[in-house]
């Protein structure tokens, strides 16, 4: 039987990196629709759910259903990550093959399962939860990276002088997640219920003392919350306002990037950018005029999901090629291949 080209697995690789990128997304949503469900605690212990493998009939039926089929996504994304580490330990002498990315995503992954473990067993606590969150959506970004193929063609000097403003890009937009998943874990969704304002005031009483301990101790049980009122609304203006200035400063970047590039890779990267700022900002004033139903609420997550993958896709197709010299203030990437 005669053996795959490198070439030809190296492609395969990346297939299956792209569908574990998919399954990952999907893993993000339906951790969103765990948590709004409030099935976060549905199964009180781990792996299995009152001790089976599968979901017994309970009062709590549905709610373990909803943890349960969580897991088994995230189980199956985890199998998926130690095959690509496999891949990529027999492939490792091609120059292609990427090697440490897929080592550090298989130690992502091990990390999330333990955070996973430690959402139930510390009863919902907003830091590990927020952490959890944080650590689906790095998975979704390396695993999508992975899947990629590396530009080698040269960036113009108007190209290489945008890969400041899209790390720029993607740092904020972790921050707006972060503050996003802290919004979440601690039931502050519904902290504004009206649009510009809230509570009909643009600066209502809030306890930002009391809104950002990142951890109050073991034993408490976060399901619904623990905050006062004014800490919850606290929250929520802050969200508020990250989201402006994150969606701000990623719609200038997304247009600069339209602006100054000659590749249509980059221009239509670009412009998906603005594309998914401007949808994800619809679905955030649809969930308070609306009410924060559970299909917009979820749909927000998989525009976060659709964001990272974005800015992923822009971040690579502006990494320089190896002996490029790097724009002033960037320093340049010594890499052997861009694939690593």
């Amino acid at each position: 039987m005669p053996t795959m080209p490198p070439e030809r697995r190296l492609l395969w690789f990346r297939r299956l990196a792209r569908l574990g990128a998919l399954l990952a997304a999907c893993v993000v949503v339906l951790g969103a629709w765990v948590r709004l469900t409030d099935a976060g605690l549905g199964c009180p212990d781990w792996p299995g759910c009152y001790g089976h493998v599968f979901p017994q009939t309970t009062h709590h039926f549905a709610q373990a259903v909803h943890e349960m089929v969580h897991r088994y996504f995230a189980s199956t994304l985890g199998a998926i990550i130690a095959a690509l580490l496999a891949w990529a330990w027999h492939d490792r002498k091609h120059p292609a093959q990427p090697v440490k990315p897929v080592a550090v995503l298989f130690l992502l992954v091990c990390i999330q399962g333990a955070l996973g473990m430690k959402t139930v067993t510390l009863l919902l606590q907003p830091l590990i939860v927020t952490a959890h969150l944080l650590g689906g959506l790095t998975t979704l970004a390396l695993l999508w990276w992975l899947s990629l193929t590396p530009e080698r063609r040269p960036l113009t000097p108007s190209e290489s002088g945008l890969l400041k403003f899209a790390v720029l890009g993607i740092a904020v937009l972790a921050l707006q997640i972060a503050l996003g998943g802290w919004t979440s874990s601690n039931y502050a969704a519904v902290a504004c219920p009206d649009l510009p304002t809230c509570r009909r005031s643009w600066w209502p009483a809030m306890d930002f003392r009391d809104a950002f301990v990142l951890w109050r101790g073991l034993g408490i049980d976060y399901e619904g919350g623990v905050l006062a009122d004014p800490a919850r609304v606290a929250i929520h203006v802050t969200h508020r306002l990250g989201a402006v200035i994150a969606g701000l400063t990623l719609l200038a970047v997304g247009l600069r990037v339209v602006s100054r590039s000659s590749r249509r890779q980059l221009r239509f990267a670009g412009g998906l950018l603005v594309f998914a700022v401007l949808l994800q900002f619809s679905i955030g004033v649809s969930m308070v005029h609306f009410g924060i139903p559970l299909i917009l609420a979820t749909l927000h997550n998989a525009g976060a999901a659709l964001l990272v993958v974005v800015n992923v896709t822009l971040l690579r197709a502006l990494r320089p090629v190896p002996g490029q010299s790097a724009p002033p203030g960037v320093v340049p990437l010594q890499r052997v291949d861009p694939a690593r």
